[in-house]
């Protein structure tokens, strides 16, 4: 099979998965502003953080099984962070890079080893209490791929558990409220496609039991991993990929799933041990075991330069080597030299489950083989945690931040869940308190209609989804046992009998929608790379595979597509975001435009004026200067197209804001950095502020024209395609104000509606019934017609093409019944007489239309 093709989408050719579960109508609902999915170390962060930034959101948190329970507890080894003062984060950074073979988002691991040692703080100062020496200091230890000591731990190996205690504690001391036992099941949109909450069902007894809805303005996944997949695995029961299979369901992108982690070295119980299986740290190798096979013999030694403390994908895959050599189902861990008293302090844990399976390893070297343990892929997210569904964030395992590329380095897992928690909940907070759409809680009600087609998995198979994936998917991979795993898979899927909605079902549904995407994803990888290993193609291919692959689901089946690494990614300065999220704009919108700027202008090899005429290392300051009199617009737009193509090189200065007037000769903003980046951003920036101070200037002149009338200018939807909240924003900094952002916002019945309807009165009570809570606004072009709809309930009437004297005669008859607004053939010119009739609005679609571009140029200051 021919490796995808970067430039490629491929649409897979097998049944679709169920796109929804099926399951009974919701028979309560309860609303919040922010919803939580799970309840580990990513969960409770982000909803302690959010309710500390607003006390008074109404912060709700779901849980699976209890707040205990869940990945976080099981951690032995500790948290990854730069607290010794021989350490730095530029160390830290490196081995995270290392570790991943090529695909970490190298801005995700900074974010990641700058904040963490912050969040690892605020972690104990909200009462986690971790292992000191005698001197009060925080004890620090080594893991694989670590070159540093720089592993925080508690309870010797009980880490996880004491994070939990701390997290639960505070939790129970807080106002967020917790609903238990409690599956997830789907996503709920607004009409718009924007996140308005979850289904989940309840296991139990009371008020909340059996499936209901939760309703909230954002929705956060913290469900962590996916490790029950597979047969043997040290996750718990728990996780059977929930997050990842709602958002598949719900069209969000899943980035990455052929990367997961096999820890290498987990108690052997027999080969036909299957479910949850005992961890032996990776700590315990950096305390100094050693890995032996039968005969005693270390054979890390030669493998790599760290020896027993590589990185987790080399460890497991030299013991799958020594395996296959030797005949043998596993190898072992030496620690015999530990000592009992060291056993006992140190690693207490492991210590008595190795007791409890009938092995002392004071005088035994323990039996190990590697099983399923951390998925490295996931709902791909950005540095905040956005996904790709509007309102929907996903932070922890279940995310795909881009900071464990191919292999996660050992003890970044929950140093991830902490710092991007943080993240999510700050932006979170930004776009509520600046009162955009995402801030809005969903009115109560039914949620948005959904026809997206159903199904349900016979939970009898399970356990063959896991042994299909542990024989043919799991650290060994190749063509034929990928292929194999695919079929079953897909023969999975059909059921003689009827399935019935249960927690079993969704559970084994869940499992199989993610087996299938992890199988296709790795299927296509013809290579070796991190915790991915193919057989048949035993080497790292970076001429084809240096990238990822994103996966959609579609009622056609699911969708792979290749993103190359290293792919542009946006840099927008910290203020930037914070000025569009108060400006009521997308960040992720604004930086799309970038993009599209950004593939129509450059091309290898770049911008070749540029390139030849200015020496690589040259900086200069720039002056972004007004060429004519008029009101600036997008200057943070601006400043975000600097920063994007420069990759945060250039940095910016605005001398004026957003709304004012300008004359010519006024700078606008100073803009310094390398002078070839200066000049390729140039043209985007200029472009998207000369627009949008053109379309801001001239309803300067129109809101002045009516200025004391009591009437107000506003745009239309007759606007750029991908521009529509920019030019609308633009409106706002002149002064005028916005008509309906889309055709969901509101209705407005035209002429062509009436045709169709048979009349205007017919038309309204059409869109009434339809819609009954909607806002409903009706265009006539003849005094006769607004009689009939003031008497359906019209809130807002639109007078086409009225002449002032018909207007006057219109503000008459409805003597402040509805709103009133002139449409239509309306100049500059005649815009006081028609304010003066007493209308409320004027709708001129020319100023985002057709208004001229403000005159702005960028002056180069020169050396």
């Amino acid at each position: 099979m021919k490796p995808l093709n970067p430039r490629e989408e491929t649409v897979m050719a097998i049944p679709a998965i169920p796109q929804r579960l099926t399951a009974p109508a919701p028979g309560w609902t309860v609303e919040a502003d922010v919803v939580v999915v799970g309840s580990g170390i990513a969960g409770l962060t982000l909803a302690l953080r959010y309710t500390g930034l607003d006390p008074e959101a109404k912060v709700l948190v779901v849980t699976k099984d209890v707040l205990s329970s869940g990945s976080t507890r099981w951690a032995q080894g500790g948290i990854a962070a730069v607290l010794d003062p021989q350490d730095t984060p530029a160390e830290h950074l490196s081995d995270t890079l290392v570790a991943g073979v090529g695909l970490c988002d190298e801005e995700a691991v900074r974010v990641l080893v700058t904040e963490g040692p912050g969040a690892l703080r605020g972690l104990i100062a909200a009462g986690a209490r971790f292992d000191t020496d005698d001197s009060g200091e925080l004890q620090l230890t080594r893991e694989g791929g670590h070159r540093r000591n720089r592993i925080v731990h508690a309870g010797g190996d009980a880490t996880g558990a004491e994070v939990q205690r701390a997290l639960v504690q505070a939790l129970r001391e807080s106002s967020i409220e917790v609903i238990e036992h409690a599956l997830v099941l789907d996503l709920l949109k607004d009409a718009g496609g924007r996140a308005a909450g979850v289904t989940l069902h309840v296991m139990g007894e009371g008020e909340r039991d059996g499936v209901g809805a939760v309703r909230a303005g954002a929705v956060v996944l913290a469900t962590g991993g996916m490790g029950q997949v597979y047969a043997a695995t040290t996750n718990p029961v728990v996780s059977t990929g929930d997050g990842v299979a709602l958002a598949l369901r719900a069209g969000a992108v899943v980035r990455d799933l052929e990367f997961v982690q096999f820890h290498p070295t987990v108690l052997w119980l027999g080969e036909d041990s299957t479910g949850q299986q005992p961890l032996i740290s990776e700590a315990v190798r950096g305390e100094g075991a050693v890995l032996v096979d039968a005969e005693g013999v270390r054979f890390m030694k030669d493998v790599h330069e760290l020896a027993d403390l590589a990185p987790r994908d080399v460890v497991a895959k030299a013991i799958m080597r020594r395996m296959r050599e030797t005949g043998a189902d596993h190898m072992y861990l030496d620690a015999r030299h530990f000592g009992e008293e060291k056993w006992r302090t140190r690693f207490p844990t492991i210590h008595a489950v190795c007791r409890e399976h009938g092995i002392d390893p004071v005088t035994q070297p323990i039996p190990v083989a590697p099983a399923a343990h951390y998925a490295s892929g996931g709902v791909r997210a950005d540095l905040h945690g956005r996904t790709s569904v509007p309102g929907l964030y996903a932070c922890g395992e279940v995310a795909c931040t881009g900071v464990h590329g191919a292999n996660r380095l050992a003890s970044n897992s929950l140093l991830e869940g902490l710092v991007f928690a943080e993240r999510i909940a700050a932006d979170i907070h930004a776009v509520r308190r600046a009162g955009s759409p995402a801030a809005v809680r969903p009115a109560p009600g039914e949620p948005m209609a959904d026809d997206r087609p159903t199904g349900l998995v016979d939970p009898r198979a399970r356990p063959r989804i896991q042994g299909h994936m542990s024989r043919g998917a799991s650290v060994l991979r190749g063509q034929d046992s990928l292929n194999e795993v695919a079929r079953a898979l897909v023969s999975t899927r059909w059921t003689p009998v009827a399935v019935e909605p249960c927690t079993e079902s969704w559970e084994a549904t869940n499992l199989l929608t993610v087996a299938s995407a992890l199988v296709e994803a790795a299927r296509n990888r013809e290579e070796t790379r991190g915790s991915h290993w193919r057989e048949d193609f035993p080497e790292r291919n970076d001429a084809w595979w240096l990238g990822h692959l994103d996966v959609t689901l579609t009622a056609e089946g699911m969708t792979m597509t290749y993103v190359p690494h290293g792919q542009r990614a946006t840099v927008l300065p910290p203020q930037v975001e914070t000025d569009l999220i108060e400006a009521g704009l997308d960040p992720a919108m604004v930086t799309a435009l970038f993009r599209v700027a950004e593939d129509e202008d450059l091309q290898a090899p770049g911008d070749v004026t540029s390139l030849a005429t200015i020496p690589a290392g040259q900086t200069d300051t720039a002056d972004v200067v007004a060429r004519a009199d008029g009101v600036v617009s997008g200057l943070a737009v601006a400043e975000g197209a600097f920063s994007h193509f420069s990759q945060g090189r250039l940095t910016a200065e605005r001398l004026v804001k957003d709304g004012e007037r300008v004359t010519r000769g006024d700078v606008l903003m100073t803009v310094t950095g390398p002078t070839r980046d200066l000049l390729t951003a140039e043209r985007t920036a200029l472009n998207l502020l000369t627009h949008l101070s053109g379309i801001a200037t001239l309803t300067d002149r129109w809101v002045r024209a009516v200025e004391g009338t009591g009437a107000r200018i506003r745009d239309s939807r007759k606007t750029l395609p991908g521009l529509r909240a920019l030019e609308k924003y633009a409106v706002r900094c002149g002064g005028g104000a916005n008509h309906r952002m889309s055709l969901s916002d509101a209705a407005l019945i035209k002429d062509n509606h009436v045709v169709a309807a048979g009349g205007v009165a017919e038309a309204f009570r059409a869109v009434r019934d339809a819609y009954p809570g909607l806002s409903i606004e009706v265009e006539v072009d003849r005094i006769d017609q607004i009689e009939p709809v003031l008497a359906e309930g019209a809130e807002e009437i639109l007078l086409d093409n009225f002449t002032v004297d018909d207007l006057v005669l219109a503000v008459r008859l409805v003597d402040g019944r509805a709103r009133l607004e002139s449409s239509g053939g309306l100049t500059l010119d005649t815009a006081r007489d028609v304010a003066e009739t007493g209308v409320d609005y004027l709708a001129v679609g020319a100023l985002t239309h057709s208004a001229p571009a403000l005159d702005i140029a960028l002056d180069l200051r020169g050396n």
